[in-house]
């Protein structure tokens, strides 16, 4: 009896720890150690971002189907649009990034991107919106939403 206890004890012990280390939703980077050598090149990158003084607004709409369409606009700090950029848009979800759904935009008119998502599930997301030229990323930005 005490042998086929302790048996049972560490079989659900393994189980559990391996589905743990094979999951690992929630996380915010893969490597602790890589984001720490990345750390100063992101402080530049977002003071840079910082004195651009550009002017983005996203909106989201749901559709009846359960998508979203995300629209972009982008200006310029002296309030004209921007034109010639790629924008790309992430739905993430805060606690697991199995359910993360990436956005294409296109520019569908001067400064005005625009892209769908189908079939995202309604609740709380986090917005990544990243805006590109020349193959170098020049905007970069995170909010939180919900989707009903």
């Amino acid at each position: 009896m005490m042998v086929a206890f302790f048996g049972v004890v560490i079989g659900v012990n393994v189980i559990m720890m391996r589905l743990a280390i094979q999951t690992l939703p929630g996380t915010e980077v893969d490597s602790a150690y890589s984001a720490s050598l990345a750390y100063q090149k992101e402080i530049a990158t977002a003071q840079a971002q910082s004195a651009r003084n550009w002017k983005v607004e996203a909106h989201v709409e749901r559709s009846g189907e359960g998508g979203a369409t995300l629209q972009v606009e982008a200006r310029d700090n002296l309030g004209r649009p921007m034109s010639g950029l790629k924008f790309q848009g992430r739905f993430e979800r805060p606690t697991d990034r199995r359910a993360d759904h990436a956005v294409s935009l296109a520019e569908v008119g001067i400064g005005i991107y625009r892209g769908n998502a189908e079939a995202i599930a309604p609740g709380q997301w986090d917005l990544v919106v990243e805006g590109a030229a020349g193959g170098q990323r020049l905007f970069l930005s995170k909010n939180r939403v919900l989707l009903n």
